[in-house]
């Protein structure tokens, strides 16, 4: 009986830290909410995960390009399913994250071609987008039980390169694409600063990303050349656990620069702010549900970055420690 009520605890302890921690394995997609919340908190090495993600996002850019080129007057309708795989693991003793996300879905819209306003769509797949991570201040990689117990991220920073591999579907004759017909990425720095105890239900983060976006040129952009400049953004949360299993964030991502030239037309640069909510819910050992919205604020004039969206994640993760825990309760 001692036996089995100590199981259970053991259990439920891997539970609530490797499990709160393994949905920090998700891959992320380049859309004006940014990566989201919690997405940087350590794992376990050797945790697996894979996200099914659906997104409906509308605005003035195509929700797909992470430039958020601006077409005053346009609108665009994206409705998108995400799913991929990603892995944590330990590099030069410290916790690292390797992933891959690809995108399908829909996108419709009307856009502004010679002054006439023109409906398109666009079906398919997107680029796939690969990232890397390492953390380089804070907590070694978490290699075993008693890492976990020892652990809490006090000041963590992270090094991250995403690249994206131009392989989506694309049109050269239309302005509404999944597949963006360039190579793109990013580096960032990741931050996750805990604020109070490290107590499951009492949790408390404050989490910044810094990072710039670079772009090659797009040599067939409806017969066109397109180039652009690199953009910045920075996203913030402030999250809080409600309960063992319930967990909340206030989210804003601000986005400068990026400026494209299509020939010799030059649009303008991005100086938006986006803000939103963010809820997570751990509905079982090896499954978590979060849902977000945001929508961007400072956009009056028809120049300015219009976009909202709703996303739903679902991310099925495991690891062979946990799975040898259930075993052994069963």
């Amino acid at each position: 009986m001692g036996k089995d009520i100590q199981i259970q605890h053991i259990r439920y302890f891997i539970t609530i830290v490797v499990l709160t921690l393994v949905f920090t394995g998700r891959t992320s997609m380049v859309t004006a909410q940014g990566d989201g919340p919690r997405f940087y908190w350590k794992g376990l090495s050797g945790i697996n995960a894979v996200p099914v993600i659906g997104y409906s996002k509308s605005g003035n850019a195509n929700p797909t390009d992470p430039a958020h080129i601006v077409n005053p007057g346009s609108e665009f309708t994206a409705t998108l399913a995400l799913a991929g795989y990603a892995k944590m693991f330990s590099l030069f003793n410290r916790a690292a994250m390797a992933s891959v996300l690809v995108p399908v879905g829909r996108i419709a819209g009307t856009v502004n071609v010679d002054g006439l306003d023109v409906s398109q769509t666009a079906r398919g797949f997107g680029d796939p987008m690969l990232q890397l991570g390492i953390n380089v201040i804070g907590p070694k990689a978490l290699k075993g039980i008693p890492d976990l117990l020892r652990y809490k991220p006090g000041f963590s920073l992270d090094i991250i390169a995403s690249l994206a591999i131009p392989i989506g579907e694309y049109d050269h004759e239309s302005q509404i694409n999944l597949g963006q017909n360039r190579w793109y990425g990013r580096i960032g720095a990741p931050i996750v600063w805990q604020l109070g105890k490290w107590v499951p239900g009492k949790r408390t983060t404050l989490e910044l990303l810094p990072a710039v976006w670079f772009f090659s040129d797009n040599n067939d952009f409806v017969g066109q050349k397109m180039e652009t400049k690199p953009m910045f953004q920075v996203e913030g949360h402030l999250t809080r656990d409600f309960m063992e299993r319930l967990w909340g964030s206030a989210d804003v991502v601000w986005y400068t620069g990026g400026a494209a030239t299509i020939d010799t037309l030059e649009a303008g640069s991005l100086n938006n702010i986006g803000i939103g909510a963010t809820i997570g819910y751990q509905i079982n050992d090896n499954l978590q549900l979060t849902v977000a919205y945001i929508s961007t604020i400072n956009d009056p004039d028809p120049e300015d970055l219009k976009m909202d969206g709703f996303t739903v994640k679902l991310i099925y993760g495991w690891h062979k420690l946990i799975e040898g825990i259930n075993r052994l309760g069963e």
